[in-house]
């Protein structure tokens, strides 16, 4: 406001108190799900036409991780997808869905306040027919779309346009000069070079991106001189990720960017001595149950309750379209060994063709599918004879 209300600061979509909590969308192109769309409050899935040109997308919306500890009210979820849209139209139905959140969100309890709540309280279909209603056209069906994976790919790809692009594994995102990694030092000599862009990959890795093929040796010499080149890894750290957790963040109740990895250290010995090291197990960390390295998705999944202690979580679906499952309520490092020790060797010896981890859990009877955010808790402490004693 300035000079006696001459100038006002308006903002037409979200209005006087914008909106009632957080807000993501994401944009996904199949077969690679590599930014959780699911995960996301709107999310848009590119549908091609047999000539490989967008037409289109399906919609999704509701998705999202944050709980809170010991309350039940709060839970994750998945997006459930509203139907296609064109092109043209894109635009119209997300701000259709966030002006329906906008009104209809929970502004009195902040831990209820996101549109996945808004969702289940208002119903899916009552849901979809106010967002219609809204953007002025109904949701065409849903196209067909496939999914294999929400790991990014690592290494050299070249693009139609004749530029090459790079992705590097950055272990967790954290930039920074170690003894045989001096990833900091590499990027920024990288940097005084390259004339393409960097980005950053929704699973905390790098891209250095739009390299013209005048200048691949340069940045392919750069890459090996600083290490950023090695994605030789096993499977389960490629397909890792954590929040930062200690010592950066105030919320934290438990190590995850600096623990993850040694974790995976003893996994991964137990991997290959099965045979597993190159089999990609999505396992993710984080240090509070806000959920921002989206591990309610993970095939199986670690969230900090106390220093040392955490929830124990399994049954995701392999490219983020399920919900993992609360396994045990609180396990150590020992404990979380001794768990998957047997259950890893028993995957890679009665895993049928193609199974992923987070499906093998669930037919081996370890754990149920969850099938919605609101029935999460249903048949937490797992199933039959691996069910936690005391629940």
């Amino acid at each position: 406001m300035v000079a006696g209300e001459a100038i006002k600061d308006v903002e037409p979509m979200y209005g006087a108190y914008y909106l009632p909590r957080k807000f993501k969308i994401a944009v996904a192109i199949p077969p690679n799900n590599d930014v959780d769309v699911f995960a996301n409050d709107v999310g848009f899935i590119a549908i091609a036409n047999q000539n490989g040109r967008l037409i289109g997308f399906n919609v999704t919306a509701g998705g999202g991780m944050g709980v809170t500890h010991s309350n039940k009210k709060t839970y994750p979820r998945t997006g459930d997808v509203l139907g296609f849209c064109t092109t043209d139209r894109g635009h119209k139905v997300a701000e259709s869905i966030l002006t329906t959140q906008r009104d209809n969100g929970n502004r009195a309890d902040r831990k209820n306040a996101r549109l996945k709540y808004t969702i289940d309280r208002m119903g899916l279909d009552a849901f979809k027919a106010e967002v219609e209603k809204r953007q002025g056209f109904a949701f065409e069906p849903a196209k067909p779309f496939h999914f294999e994976s929400n790991v990014d790919e690592f290494g050299w790809i070249k693009d139609a346009q004749g530029k090459y692009h790079f992705t590097c594994f950055i272990e967790n995102g954290r930039v920074q000069d170690e003894p045989g990694k001096d990833f900091k030092t590499g990027l920024r000599e990288i940097a005084k070079v390259h004339k393409g862009r960097f980005r950053l990959t929704a699973n905390q890795h790098l891209i250095v991106s739009e390299v013209p093929e005048s200048e691949l040796s340069t940045i392919k010499g750069l890459l090996a001189q600083y290490r950023l080149d090695n994605v030789q890894f096993s499977g389960l750290r490629l397909s890792s990720s954590a929040c930062v957790a200690f010592p950066t963040c105030g919320l934290a109740m438990a190590e995850s960017e600096r623990y993850l990895p040694v974790l995976i250290d003893k996994v991964e010995k137990i991997c290959e001595e099965n045979g597993l090291r190159n089999d990609s197990i999505v396992m993710r960390m984080t240090g509070c149950p806000n959920g921002c390295a989206r591990p309610y998705i993970a095939e199986v999944a670690f969230v900090g309750k106390a220093p040392g202690s955490y929830l124990m979580l399994l049954g995701g679906g392999y490219y983020g379209q399920r919900l993992n499952k609360i396994y045990r309520e609180n396990v150590t490092e020992p404990q979380i060994l001794a768990i998957l020790g047997p259950m890893i060797k028993r995957y890679a010896l009665e895993r049928q063709k193609g199974e992923r981890f987070g499906d093998f859990v669930i037919r081996a009877g370890y754990i149920s599918a969850t099938t919605a955010g609101k029935h999460w808790y249903e048949g937490m402490g797992g199933e039959g004879e691996y069910r936690e004693a005391g629940l």
